[in-house]
């Protein structure tokens, strides 16, 4: 299947039931793919084009507001026009999921794969310092399984769910192995979990969920600080909970690469061609890259490593900025970098790791 197309279905698959987006080059086939399979007999959801990003993710913030499995998705400066409503979701507390395909920026830029949103996805997705889980996925397959994790995720912490994609892996096409479909016996019992806090727009309803209010749906009305601070113990519990990465012949690695997403899949041909030629090098890819896994990084020996290189598809470095935070000058840090929409090539990735291996 067609990345895009995967992620849609296995979305339907996971028992989304609603669907809003606005079409933006190289995520048009999500909506496309949604406004064809939503009305189907087998799923009969809902899909609705807004007239614009910002209109559709109001949309999903009424839908999720009902306890519906719902969803978005977008490229890059999309995301951006959304944010002013994913923050509204996050302080609603709605558990919801977001996808970005990833272009080149800033601004409109190019319509071609980049990783230029990284610090947008993991530290301002919109204001108030919120955060949200996010999912990198490096091949297709991990897309679909990353589509049912992450609407387990928004309803376990009720808390808006973030998949960051890219153009080439939302564009390309290979083999997948697709969940089953949610029942609609599971997707009836997940909706009565739900009645608690959900909006049915009953008069004289015992409970509602104010939307907007600022606290866990069911809970008592907080104040604000004492939600944010209530905020700040779920994300401060993912770090031990949900952190989640890939080590791959790190284990007598003198170098390590480290990349997510689409640069970590070239990254890793690039360790197994490094090796045959004799270079003790390894991988680390964070596989969630919020929580940041700082205990890949933590647990290397420092000793031996003769540097880090970070790969990915941004100018200026993004994810980079995560590593040297952790790696604290213990080792001396490279970049290997491409962007707007130009792809990161093996053949640089493997220069640069020579030129690192044996400048020190």
């Amino acid at each position: 299947m067609k990345g895009n197309e995967a992620i849609a279905e296995a979305a339907i698959r996971a028992g989304c039931r609603f669907f809003a987006g606005y079409p933006i080059t190289p995520q048009n086939d999500i909506p496309e793919y949604m406004s064809r399979r939503m009305p189907q007999p087998d799923v009969r959801g809902v899909y609705l084009q807004g007239e614009s990003e910002t209109a559709s993710a109001a949309m999903l913030y009424g839908a999720g507001g009902t306890g519906t499995r719902s969803m978005t998705s977008s490229s890059s400066c999309g995301i951006a026009l959304m944010s002013e409503i994913i923050a509204w979701m996050a302080g609603a507390c709605l558990p919801v999921v977001i996808c970005n395909v990833g272009r080149g920026g800033p601004g409109i830029g190019s319509i071609q794969p980049a990783q230029q949103d990284y610090l947008m996805a993991t530290k301002a997705s919109g204001n108030g310092g919120f955060r949200m889980l996010v999912l990198a996925p490096s091949t297709i397959q991990e897309a679909v399984d990353m589509m049912g994790q992450a609407f387990e995720l928004a309803q376990k912490y009720m808390y808006p769910v973030y998949i960051l994609c890219d153009g080439f892996t939302g564009s390309m096409m290979e083999p997948v192995v697709l969940p089953g479909m949610m029942s609609d016996d599971a997707i009836a019992a997940e909706r009565k979990k739900n009645e608690a806090w959900a909006i049915t727009g009953r008069k004289g309803a015992a409970s509602y969920h104010r939307i907007g209010a600022g606290h866990r749906p069911g809970a008592e009305r907080p104040s604000l600080e004492k939600k944010n601070r209530d905020d700040w113990a779920m994300y401060e519990q993912w770090k031990t909970d949900e952190i989640e990465y890939e080590l791959y012949r790190t284990e007598d690695a003198e170098l390590i690469i480290t990349a997510y997403g689409v640069s970590a899949r070239i990254s890793r041909s690039a360790v197994d061609i490094l090796r045959n030629e004799g270079y003790k090098v390894g991988l680390i890819r964070p596989i969630k890259v919020h929580p940041f896994p700082d205990i890949a990084y933590e647990e290397l020996d420092y000793s031996k490593l003769r540097g880090i290189l970070c790969a990915e598809m941004s100018i200026p470095p993004q994810f980079a900025y995560d590593v040297e935070a952790v790696v604290r000058k213990r080792a001396r840090i490279d970049t290997c970098l491409r962007s707007g929409g130009e792809i990161l090539e093996r053949s640089a990735i493997i220069d640069s790791a020579k030129k690192l291996y044996g400048a020190i």
